[in-house]
């Protein structure tokens, strides 16, 4: 599965999250958001080419500049929690 393959079949479960209890408190909804990335960082750092710290940061801030509308929760929150 490539990050094109996870986007896909994440996003609609992660829209539907942010249409629904977005209208009720967004500001709880960022702390979600930010677990939802961690873990797709995590699914990331497989590739042994991005265990390195350095290189995976700058990997991550080239795809959400390069690619900001790929997952659906970018518009709200691209920070990760980590937990080294």
């Amino acid at each position: 599965m490539d990050l094109g393959d996870l986007a896909e079949w994440l996003n609609p479960i992660v829209r539907g999250w942010m249409n629904y209890y977005g209208q009720f408190n967004r500001a709880e909804m960022y702390s979600l958001l930010e677990r939802v990335n961690t873990y797709v960082m995590r699914w990331a750092r497989k590739y042994k080419r991005l265990r390195n710290w350095k290189r995976f940061k700058a990997w991550w801030r080239g795809v959400t500049e390069r690619e900001p509308e790929l997952l659906a929760h970018w518009e709200w929150m691209r920070a990760y929690r980590w937990r080294g």
